[in-house]
């Protein structure tokens, strides 16, 4: 890639980037197409590609092909450490093993609803109830639920405070998401699953509210595994 054409791409994301970091962009949001995008920034078309491949692979964004509401890129994180982001990527070029992914979910996750559960000061979960508030009022694709599901899942570990298990939720990240989209052929009915999984996160934010711990591990950590026996993939 010409030094032009670099020097370009990199200023779409750093656009983009400020734009989340700002607020102004948040998680459930749509980018403007790529042609809109290029018009207002100045650059080609092919920078703005590039730019929006990079976010994909950081899993800030996932895109859809085609036409209609769910075509496009919708954002599905907000930036985070660059620890987070390096973690991203190695899992998404290594490829963990489904069954480890699971068990080490289930230790963290387990952690983190405890600690929230357990914490003196009321923990703020207003990040989780809006990613929730977005997935319940509008009409996504299944890999655009899913993203989301994830990005509920990681919002749970920044409310903790507790900065390892974030970074180490982020990283897995990539992994959860992944897998959590093979296995939706394995499902008998996605709406209903669906249905139950957004039940199911409401009912793991009440527990915690509720300050009882030993009820919210137990429901992320059925949550958890429920979803991979139902799709066979653990």
């Amino acid at each position: 890639m010409p030094a032009e054409d670099r020097r370009a791409w990199e200023s779409v994301l750093a656009h983009i980037e400020a734009d989340l970091l700002g607020g102004r962009l948040r998680p459930g949001d749509r980018l403007p197409g790529e042609r809109a995008l290029a018009v207002e920034l100045g650059v080609g078309r092919s920078s703005v590609r590039e730019a929006i491949r990079v976010l994909e692979v950081l899993g800030l964004i996932r895109t859809a092909t085609g036409s209609g509401p769910s075509a496009g890129a919708i954002i599905v994180a907000l930036p985070g450490g660059g620890m987070s982001a390096l973690m991203r990527l190695q899992v998404a070029a290594q490829g963990f093993p489904v069954a480890d992914v699971v068990k080490t979910r289930l230790v963290l996750e387990a952690s983190v609803v405890t600690e929230l559960a357990e914490a003196t000061d009321r923990p703020d979960l207003a990040g989780p109830e809006e990613l929730l508030d977005v997935m319940e009022a509008r009409e996504l694709t299944e890999a655009e639920f899913l993203a989301l599901d994830a990005q509920f899942h990681l919002a749970l570990a920044e409310a903790s405070g507790n900065q390892v298990v974030t970074a180490m939720m982020a990283g897995l990240r990539t992994a959860i998401e992944g897998y959590a989209r093979a296995g939706v052929p394995a499902l008998v009915s996605w709406p209903a699953t669906s249905a139950r999984l957004m039940l199911e996160h409401r009912g793991i934010l009440a527990t915690i509210t509720a300050a009882d711990a030993e009820a919210a591990r137990r429901a992320v950590q059925s949550h958890i595994s429920g979803y991979y026996a139902e799709t066979h993939l653990a």
